[in-house]
């Protein structure tokens, strides 16, 4: 969600879930697979006239059948349309018919990475993974937690997690990289633009909450050279698409950094003073997942290479410093001069 108003709910376009076995099993990956908004319809093996329950809430919008809940996500659906828990779907026909019970006793041991990419407005805003289905209750956006708080079979998730990699546009390459951060004083690598890069934040309670605060600045790298190539298909460097590095090994880049601060705390309030802040109050309830708030810049970093002087520019000040001298030397002169013919005047009258 962003200042503009507008709010994505389960993004899952352009979006991996990759099922994790358990750690103390290797942590091998079990199951890649794509997050679709519209993918397989369980129920398309089902009589055409069939109109399944919504079980006393209406029907959701975006139903495959106008007035019906065919399949257990479509009841669901209704549930978060008014705000209420859903649990396991116990005497759910169509939950019961999916497994859906047994599919999360399942995966309960399970972890999960997700991967992927997803389109932001160039505004305040934030994207986060929390547990349960959400859903918007009034001007709140709120999660169904039951099951995650639920826990059983002996598994209780936590939102230990590792930032793999998070970057805001595309990536540069590796070989661009590695060459520009040998030049000059201020190097930098890709740890440098994008800084989260294999973060790691480990809890033991199921109600903890991770924030991180990201200010995205965009940025340009313009090597020595970038803009002397005489076509006339050249560009300024502003117009240059993100991401691309310009004109062959003298071009510019074009990217964005960003700087970012952590907090973190216990859903269950509290002081600090386990932390070294025993001024420090935490303030109680919220919802557990890791959270990333994201302010883009209006500014733009320039960082442009340049030779600290020419051979022509070196002449000039030679012949500055050359002239200079003389001038100074002959006003002197001149002083001097002026000096002993009125001294002698003195002496004579």
């Amino acid at each position: 969600m962003d200042v503009s108003g507008e709010i994505q709910t389960g993004v899952m376009h352009g979006v991996n879930k990759v099922r994790l076995a358990p750690v103390s099993e290797g942590g091998a990956v079990i199951e890649t697979k794509a997050l679709e908004l519209h993918a397989d319809d369980p129920a398309s093996h089902l009589d055409p006239s069939y109109c399944g329950a919504c079980y006393g809430a209406p029907a959701p919008q975006n139903a495959a059948k106008p007035g019906c809940c065919n399949t257990c996500a479509e009841v669901r659906d209704a549930y978060a349309g008014v705000s209420w828990s859903f649990g396991r779907g116990e005497n759910v026909e169509q939950c019961e018919r999916e497994h859906y019970s047994e599919h999360l006793d399942e995966q309960r041991r399970e972890g999960c990475r997700i991967e992927g990419g997803i389109r932001v407005n160039k505004v305040v805003g934030n994207f986060h993974f929390a547990p349960g289905k959400s859903f918007s209750s009034g001007n709140m956006h709120v999660h169904d937690l039951e099951n995650y708080f639920q826990g059983g079979g002996g598994a209780e998730h936590t939102f230990s997690h590792r930032v793999h990699h998070l970057r805001f546009g595309p990536q540069l390459p590796d070989d661009v990289v590695a060459k520009m951060g040998k030049k000059g004083v201020m190097a930098w690598t890709n740890h440098h633009l994008n800084p989260l890069d294999d973060t790691e934040q480990v809890t033991d309670e199921k109600a903890y909450n991770f924030m991180y605060f990201v200010k995205v600045v965009s940025t340009a790298y313009l090597p020595l050279g970038w803009e002397s190539k005489g076509s006339l298909l050249d560009l300024p460097h502003e117009l240059i698409e993100l991401g691309s590095y310009g004109h062959g090994d003298a071009g510019s880049i074009e990217t964005h950094q960003y700087s970012v601060t952590s907090h973190k705390r216990s859903l269950q309030g509290g002081s600090g003073a386990d932390e070294g802040h025993k001024e420090r109050l935490h303030a109680r309830g919220g919802i557990p997942g890791v959270f990333f708030s994201y302010d883009i810049s209006p500014m733009k970093v320039v960082n442009r290479e340049a030779r600290s002087k020419t051979f022509s520019s070196f002449l000039v000040g030679v012949c500055a410093v050359i002239g200079g001298t003389l001038t100074v030397a002959a006003a002197i002169d001149r002083a001097l001069y002026e000096g002993t013919q009125r001294v002698r005047k003195m002496h004579q009258g």
